[in-house]
């Protein structure tokens, strides 16, 4: 046991629950803030019903905690600036606010959708952030909030992983691995050779951890994978896993990529912006220096990770929740399968 108290803000959520689990099994005291009651079984770990935008409330929870690994958020599928703003933004400076001055340390998880689209790759820490929609706008207004406290004192670690996958992650995964068990071919962009990262929820924990660990007063991380691929190689070798007939083809950016934005919008898809905006473009992180700074080493690929994965869904499929509080536990609507469908029929 080494004592130390460690808040997770949005514990409930997928990320935020393995990181509760994992700090749980590190020896850590450890809390959960979150407006959805938590779905694991831990004894000891305290849960806190309290929404991020309530100050008030805050003070009354966190300055209990010496860490405080911050998660929650708006994310890109919620589709709504106005919550973007108040959770991702208002929200992070109300926890600054509070955290500010009491000796306490700030785990930030930010995200890749800072950056918008890459004028070049690999994405290092130099990289201007140049966000390019509503979410990616607000979550570097978070990190700017958490840069201007920690000139002020409060020491704070920004880490942007790539795009997260992991056993039960599911949201807009859930459709791929639909698909691909029942042999429906999978879209990529133009000719799919865009080199895509991820990381692994398992992996993006440690690198949250042992960032916490480090003394600096302010720092900031990029995470991914080390073994990535063009995104047309991943999903073939995805369906190749499977072996359900499903191959991958390729459709047109541009149409596809005005098709998908204008069905977002309608609610047809469960797709955000930042989603069409990348699908078909490269974007990964040159991770040299969590590497080195940190020991962060990355345990899996991206084919193992998708094949794992792919693996935990076909497993649980008959046990999955239909509505589930976290957008990224829930399903995608049927009415997107029917569109893919018909995208199959015609360019394959």
């Amino acid at each position: 046991m080494n004592n130390i108290k460690a808040l997770v803000t949005g514990g409930s959520g997928y990320f935020g629950s393995l990181l509760i689990k994992k700090l749980y099994s590190k020896g850590y005291i450890v809390g959960n803030l979150d407006i959805n009651a938590p779905d694991h079984n831990l004894d000891n770990v305290a849960y806190h019903n309290c929404d991020i935008r309530d100050e008030d409330l805050l003070k009354k929870y966190i300055l209990n905690y010496d860490i405080v690994f911050h998660n929650v958020a708006q994310v890109p599928l919620a589709k709504d600036k106005k919550l973007f703003y108040q959770v991702n933004e208002n929200g992070t400076y109300n926890l600054c606010q509070v955290l500010y001055g009491h000796n306490k340390k700030l785990i930030y998880t930010s995200s890749s959708a800072v950056f918008g689209i890459p004028k070049n790759n690999p994405v290092n820490e130099n990289t201007t952030p140049i966000p390019c929609e509503a979410y990616g706008k607000s979550k570097y207004n978070a990190e700017k909030i958490c840069y201007d406290f920690s000139k002020k004192g409060l020491p704070v670690s920004i880490i942007r992983p790539r795009t997260i996958i992991g056993h039960g992650r599911l949201g807009i995964f859930s459709i791929l691995f639909k698909w691909i068990n029942e042999g429906i071919n999978i879209p990529v962009l133009n000719n799919g050779n865009n080199i895509y990262q991820f990381v692994h929820a398992d992996d993006l924990a440690d690198a949250c951890i042992l960032a916490s660990e480090q003394n600096e007063k302010f720092s900031v991380y990029n995470i991914g994978s080390a073994e990535f691929s063009t995104m047309r190689n991943t999903l073939q070798s995805l369906c190749d896993y499977a072996n359900t007939g499903s191959r991958v083809y390729s459709l047109p950016l541009k149409p596809v990529e005005i098709g998908m934005n204008i069905f977002s919008k309608l609610g047809l898809i469960p797709l955000g912006p930042y989603h069409s905006l990348m699908y078909g473009r490269s974007i990964y992180f040159d991770i040299k220096k969590a590497q080195n700074k940190l020991g962060y080493k990355p345990k899996y690929s991206v084919d193992t990770m998708f094949r794992e994965s792919y693996d935990w869904y076909i497993n649980n499929i008959n046990s999955l929740p239909k509505n589930n509080k976290s957008i990224h536990k829930s399903s995608p609507k049927e009415s997107f399968l029917i569109l893919v469908k018909l995208f199959s029929k015609y360019f394959t």
